[in-house]
């Protein structure tokens, strides 16, 4: 298939894309990041969804969220006010969808429950802010299962690799370093953010699928740039999603290093052309 027609309109192969969502101000607060993600999203074809795992609903058994107008959820405190006012009215994915997703997952031996009082946490709505910022792409809001491990979030996006090719954008939304001590600790400190990244940019670049599982004793500082696994994990899970990509085929979309949290984001599976346009755009 060639470049221009894997991104046709109406038979769009969609890439997959890792999104470091960062703080909730990041939605008042676009800067680098948020720029990047504006032209991505006025790059690419319509989808017909945007699929998006946050670990901000983290839940026993993996769910997604079925309401036709999922609710824009603060779930956070000590912010300004501004912040709270703000709304994602987005209309929630349509039903057959949901339903081909609940039988894809089903060939797995994956349940899928549907929650239909799902909203929409900020790891969702304040990266599509700026995505998509007329909020009219419909989402599809998948749970964060408690079991993830960086193998099983592989094996998950590889199970969802094939709705690419029926026009929905598969997302996974956390943040490329997180340490959050280190961030409200205003720690100086975050020399270690810089090592680990670049270990992360040549990972993915090499199409090392086995070393990114394998981070926590690879990379440098892993650790410390993420005491947790949970906002590292949606990273495997758009990986997998392009089904590995392969050696050259990542892009970096970068974004500002605030403190300990680094907000760069890669997009994956996408076809030469898109890459070098988007390059060229976001340089």
């Amino acid at each position: 298939m060639s470049d221009s027609a894997s991104l046709s309109s109406g038979s769009a192969v969609f890439p997959s894309l890792f999104i470091s969502h960062g703080s909730p101000m990041f939605a008042l607060e676009p800067g680098q990041a948020g720029a990047a993600l504006r032209t991505l999203g006025q790059t690419l074809p319509r989808p017909r969804a945007v699929l998006v795992l946050s670990p901000h609903w983290m839940t026993r058994n993996l769910q997604a969220g079925s309401h036709p107008a999922p609710s824009t959820i603060h779930d956070f405190g000590g912010f300004p006010e501004a912040l709270y006012q703000l709304q994602y009215p987005a209309p929630g994915a349509p039903k057959e969808l949901l339903d081909h997703l609940v039988g894809m997952l089903a060939a797995h031996q994956v349940p899928l429950q549907l929650e239909p009082e799902a909203g929409l946490d900020h790891g969702v709505w304040v990266p599509l802010m700026h995505l998509y910022p007329e909020a009219d792409v419909p989402v599809l809001h998948l749970s964060f299962p408690s079991h993830l491990t960086p193998e099983k979030a592989d094996a998950l996006g590889r199970m969802l690799a094939s709705l690419r090719e029926q026009g929905v954008f598969i997302i996974g939304s956390g943040s490329l370093t997180h340490n959050l001590r280190d961030f409200f600790g205003g720690s100086d400190d975050t020399g270690y953010v810089a090592a680990f990244v670049q270990w992360m940019t040549d990972t993915l670049e090499q199409g090392d699928t086995a070393a990114l599982i394998d981070y926590r004793a690879r990379a440098p500082s892993a650790e410390r740039s993420h005491p947790t696994d949970e906002h590292l994990l949606p990273l495997m899970f758009a990986w997998g999603a392009a089904e590995g990509d392969g050696p050259g085929q990542s892009l970096r979309l970068p974004g500002e290093q605030i403190g300990s949290l680094q907000m760069d984001s890669y997009l994956f599976g996408a076809p030469e052309a898109l890459r070098k346009a988007l390059g060229e755009a976001i340089r």
